[in-house]
């Protein structure tokens, strides 16, 4: 069967029936997945999306997790620097405020966005959204947050800023006495969380969650 024939058939079915590859655009029919089971692009092999277990209560559970995480990964020191019988701690905010301070605020503004508002507006928004599902209440401001999710995924940047804070402890290792602080395990933490979060909250089962396809998504 031609191309043009197979995409004529496919166009009988309802639009939310139907799945687009994200590598090569191959539009074919949605299959029905088991908890475990994930769906391939026949064309060029690519993993369309992966049905996971109880997607809601562990989303929520790490998100949870995440926003405990919050406070103490951006207000508790990262490191103590001893230098000449000086002693200062460094966290998050005062590394913005001591841009800020220092005359640079459009660098302290860039910072406090990226490695602090946007990664608690990202928590929030998931957040509302998985209660929205969870609770079965308001599934359209659901719809409405997760889209401006989507749209902020770019702008939470902590694994940069987390780069940054180890290039800055191995220069100053040979310069003074340095020691490591809560809050820079509290930070890898909530970094290793959201990452685990990503992946387990699953896109696809989220918005027919939201749309109300999927019963099943908070079991």
């Amino acid at each position: 069967m031609s191309d043009s024939a197979t995409e004529q058939r496919l166009m009988m079915f309802p639009l939310e029936a139907l799945v687009a590859c994200h590598e090569c655009d191959l539009l074919m029919h949605k299959p029905s997945l088991s908890d475990g089971e994930s769906a391939a692009c026949p064309r060029c092999g690519y993993e369309l999306f992966r049905h996971r277990h109880r997607v809601i209560r562990r989303s929520l559970a790490l998100v949870i997790a995440a926003l405990l995480l919050y406070v103490p990964a951006n207000f508790l020191p990262i490191m103590q620097l001893n230098l000449l019988g000086q002693t200062t701690e460094d966290t998050v905010w005062s590394g913005v405020v001591g841009l800020y301070d220092s005359g640079m605020q459009g660098i302290a503004l860039v910072v406090f966005l990226c490695s602090m508002a946007v990664p608690l507006l990202k928590l929030l928004c998931q957040l509302l959204v998985l209660l929205s599902i969870r609770l079965d209440f308001g599934r359209s401001y659901g719809l409405l947050l997760y889209r401006i999710y989507h749209h902020m995924r770019e702008w939470g940047m902590l694994e940069v800023y987390l780069m940054g804070i180890l290039v800055a402890i191995v220069k100053l290792m040979d310069l003074a006495d340095l020691s490591l602080g809560l809050g820079l395990f509290c930070f890898v933490a909530l970094l290793l969380v959201q990452v685990w979060l990503e992946v387990t909250m699953s896109p696809h089962q989220i918005w027919e969650a939201l749309s109300g396809e999927d019963i099943h998504a908070g079991d």
